[in-house]
């Protein structure tokens, strides 16, 4: 038998032919999901774009709110999330609830491109700095132009800044990231805290200078960082001052607690090399962080601190060779004798201030405040019985006082045993 006829006789076979169909089928099925799956990669990866934002990132809880003030309104599946707004005028803070994209998927259209919107939450995976489950938020879109994701993260952060517009946010770190604490207060205008003549005029000039002349200290090789120093009794308007000219400059408050037990050298440097832009970083009560050198000389010179922060590490993080640049940093103590002097020696502290007990400007500054109707002669006559006590008296002290008597500064003047006594 020829090979030919060795063929045609397989192929007069039923059971060989019927193989050979379903062979042919499936391979063709093969080629074709193969082909299938390759045109979808080739497509994907050339044809649409993806934007992944991890909630650890700034701009998370922006896009979450922007999608669902301009995006995806008309979602039925949704998550609440309750915050507090305080009133400009009375204080009062009122709770209000905002509905955001809950896990899933959703669509939107933004500028004419259709856009999918996949939010997913890893319960088995936890943000440790934040103690919740690991989230993010995905958008797929057509088309090849990053300027889109570009263009919607920039609104996303106009709105969210909106929210916080003419308020003062403050930060508290947690684990190693920088987060909001409670919310954004009202500004409280400079005006509203009175220093000793001159004092807050030199403080605010110093601080506007710094940050309109970057170049200035560029040209020069100077780091371009501030450091200041508050320092005197309680009450004499260290913190105040700082919250008024943060509201004045617009910026936020970082505020690091140099006790606690989590802070680390390495902690420390990365978290002031992290914090948010537009923002003072506030170290308060400095002195409560580290005893004096020589009361732990019998330790070899070690620093004892309430944390595991060493004293070399805090340096190294003011003005060593990995500390930030553009930085505005303030220090308050009420016992600047406490302090180191390798502590505060130029390039870490560059401006010292005391911030003392009132003097008869700063009294007869603060009556006029609380009191704007009152007569000079009155202003005078509390100025003076302050003076013939030789007694010091802080701000706060005298702002308690007004408080007692706040529609009446006859009686503020005439009870003036309550201050004093």
């Amino acid at each position: 038998m020829g090979l030919l006829e060795y063929f045609k006789t397989l192929s007069e076979n039923p059971y060989f032919g019927a193989g050979f169909g379903l062979f042919g089928v499936g391979a063709g099925a093969a080629i074709l999901r193969k082909g299938f799956q390759i045109g979808s990669i080739y497509f994907r990866r050339n044809y649409m774009i993806t934007l992944e934002v991890p909630c650890r990132d700034k701009s998370y809880q922006w896009l979450l709110q922007w999608i669902t003030e301009k995006g995806a309104r008309n979602t039925q599946h949704i998550s609440v999330e309750t915050s507090f707004e305080e009133s400009a005028d009375s204080g009062k803070v009122k709770t209000s609830y905002t509905f955001v994209p809950g896990i899933g998927t959703h669509f939107m259209n933004y500028n004419g491109h259709w856009i999918r919107v996949e939010r997913n939450r890893e319960q088995h995976t936890l943000d440790l700095h934040m103690g919740i489950p690991w989230e993010t938020v995905t958008l797929t879109a057509l088309g090849r132009n990053k300027g889109l994701f570009s263009d919607m993260l920039e609104e996303a952060r106009t709105l969210a800044l909106k929210q916080t517009e003419g308020r003062t946010v403050i930060y508290t770190p947690m684990g190693a990231d920088w987060r909001s604490f409670g919310h954004p207060r009202k500004r409280r205008p400079l005006s509203s805290v009175v220093l000793d003549r001159g004092v807050k005029d030199r403080l605010v000039g110093d601080v506007k200078d710094f940050i309109g002349n970057p170049k200035w200290y560029r040209d020069r090789g100077i780091p371009y960082r501030r450091g200041y120093l508050l320092f005197g009794p309680p009450g004499c308007g260290k913190s105040s001052f700082i919250t008024a000219l943060a509201g004045d400059l617009e910026y936020s408050i970082c505020i690091l607690n140099l006790s606690d037990r989590g802070l680390t050298d390495d902690r420390l440097n990365f978290l002031l090399n992290t914090a948010p832009t537009q923002s003072i970083v506030l170290l308060e009560d400095i002195d409560a962080a580290f005893v004096s050198r020589e009361k732990t000389s019998e330790n070899k010179g070690a620093y004892e601190g309430l944390s595991r922060l060493t004293f070399s590490g805090l340096l190294n993080a003011l003005d060593g060779v990995a500390s930030t640049e553009a930085r505005i940093l303030f220090m308050t103590t009420n016992y600047v004798s406490r302090l180191d002097p390798a502590l505060v020696r130029p390039g870490r502290v560059d401006v010292k201030e005391c911030l003392d007990y009132c003097t008869d400007f700063q009294i007869s500054e603060l009556f006029r405040n609380f009191y704007p109707e009152a007569s000079e002669a009155l202003v005078e006559k509390f100025v003076s019985q302050c003076g013939e006590q030789k007694k010091n008296i802080s701000a706060a002290a005298i702002q308690g006082h007004f408080l007692i008597f706040k529609n009446d500064p006859i009686e503020a003047v005439e009870r003036i045993d309550l201050l004093i006594g």
